[in-house]
């Protein structure tokens, strides 16, 4: 019997019962999972058709201020070297959007507590919100890639490594969603979060250069930032060139995906500004 998720939000023993596929909680991730995938399909001008009109822009601009230069970065043209950032950029900005805009209006408008009376697991919960979140980011990604395409022509030498990054990166962003989500009590400070943490990471990332041109103290900064790990391994895959090690960057990722997930999860089975 699964209690409902007010019941369980406080430390549960490690010992659970585990999923399976007839499991209720699993029945439950699949349904919120479900949710919130058909909460940004409802509105897909807007979380599918803007990112790529957002990103197109911008490739725009980069293809007017090079105009006829034949500007390489790493033996490769630097519009697909851009393009790959870009993809990137706008699948972690969607994935974390999702997760943490989810959670903040259901606070603002006071319907948090139709969520915690659902016999969830805290772990059904926070991958319910996770894995729709990480599908919105993907889904993103796929339409951008299509829509440059024409215009970029990637290479793609490695598929699996970039699309393994693609998926890390959409889970690590959807899951720092979450954290910022439940910080967050109204929408100046998920604000907050965007501008003075989301925005200077993307920025930082070397979507729009090698980070190599940094001075030596920033790039030090850049290298642990997880959004290059992000961009740079996705480049690798979809462009073929690589600042940094691939396997390292990868292995980073998978770390900084896991350690926090379980930090997420202790807070939501804590409640943590989820309880009045």
């Amino acid at each position: 019997m699964v209690r409902p998720l007010m019941a369980t939000l406080t430390p549960s023993s490690p010992g659970d019962s585990p999923i399976d596929a007839t499991h209720p909680a699993w029945r439950g991730f699949l349904a919120l999972t479900s949710r919130e995938t058909k909460r940004f399909l409802k509105v897909w001008a807007q979380t599918l058709g803007a990112p790529v009109v957002t990103t197109l822009l911008f490739l725009a601009v980069f293809v007017l201020a090079l105009g006829e230069t034949k500007k390489e970065v790493g033996g490769i043209p630097y519009l697909e070297f851009l393009g790959a950032g870009l993809v990137v950029m706008a699948l972690a900005q969607n994935a974390f959007s999702n997760s943490a805009s989810s959670l903040i209006i259901m606070k603002v408008q006071g319907n948090i507590v139709d969520l915690l009376m659902a016999p969830l697991p805290p772990a059904a919960l926070l991958g319910g919100l996770v894995a729709g979140a990480a599908l919105r980011g993907l889904a993103v990604a796929a339409v951008v890639v299509a829509t440059m395409w024409p215009i970029v022509g990637f290479s793609i030498p490695a598929p699996l490594t970039a699309l393994a990054f693609a998926v890390l990166g959409s889970t690590l962003m959807a899951i720092l969603g979450v954290l910022a989500g439940l910080w967050a009590q109204k929408f100046d400070q998920m604000a907050t979060i965007t501008n003075f943490v989301i925005t200077p990471l993307a920025f930082l990332s070397g979507t729009f250069y090698s980070v190599e041109r940094l001075p030596e103290g920033v790039r030090m900064v850049a290298y642990a930032d997880p959004l290059f790990w992000m961009i740079d391994g996705f480049r690798a895959g979809i462009a073929g060139h690589a600042e940094g090690n691939t396997v390292l960057g990868l292995l980073a990722l998978a770390a900084t995906t896991l350690a926090l997930w379980f930090v997420t999860l202790r807070l939501v089975r804590q409640g943590w500004r989820l309880r009045a």
